[in-house]
């Protein structure tokens, strides 16, 4: 389960950080709503996760799950280039997110 709440925390985070680009800095409603919910959601279950997980590990896991998605989605929604050095470094992030799954708790 606090592999489960740490996944959830990630997509929320990736939510909200996709809500804020597409607020416009806070000028359109809905998004900006999306922004606030979700960065509540967010850590609230990043919180749950932190009950069991130790800190380094569900902390890094989280960020690298945000990072990875808002990356995705900023190239599949809002058309933003992605150089091959940062495919390559997206793929680290990866990489590393996969590794501390594996030796994690």
């Amino acid at each position: 389960m606090k592999w489960i709440m740490l996944l959830i925390a990630g997509m929320t985070e990736v939510t909200w950080a996709v809500a804020m680009k597409a607020s416009e800095g806070f000028t359109k409603t809905v998004p900006g709503i999306i922004t606030v919910v979700g960065y509540i959601l967010s850590a609230v279950f990043l919180s749950t996760a932190l009950k069991e997980l130790p800190l380094g590990t569900a902390y890094a896991m989280w960020t690298g799950f945000g990072i990875v998605g808002t990356a995705v989605l900023g190239v599949l929604l809002f058309h933003e280039s992605m150089s091959v050095t940062q495919v390559i470094c997206v793929l680290l992030i990866i990489t590393g997110i996969t590794g501390l799954k594996l030796t994690g708790s």
